[in-house]
């Protein structure tokens, strides 16, 4: 029986703010992509990787931050500008849409 704490017999850890994905976002006909931070929202992102992306209220009230998610999957922490048929066609508000998979790809493009 190997030690359950011995090195290299587990899954590697994560260390907080240490990179665990990425995310992609396309912007006026640009394309940027940045490693993921924890708790880091799309918007948030979209703003480290240099890009000017839409915003207004960063409370999930105004739908300005609407984007389509392309790949991947986000889940918003709040919406109260989105239709169920927008969120059913993929759209989030980036400002309130954290990453549910490694990767995430958005456009505003759409």
């Amino acid at each position: 029986m190997t030690d359950p704490q011995a090195p290299g017999s587990g899954a590697a850890v994560t260390e907080p703010g240490e990179a665990q994905g990425t995310i992609t976002i396309k912007l006026d006909g640009q394309t940027a992509s940045v490693s993921t931070r924890p708790g880091e929202t799309l918007l948030e992102s979209a703003r480290r990787a240099g890009m000017g992306p839409p915003f207004s209220c960063e409370a999930g009230n105004c739908g300005t931050c609407m984007a389509l998610v392309t790949d991947g999957a986000a889940t918003m922490r709040v919406n109260d500008a989105l239709t169920e048929d927008e969120v059913a066609d993929g759209y989030v508000l980036t400002c309130q849409a954290v990453p549910d998979t490694t990767s995430v790809s958005v456009t505003y493009d759409d």
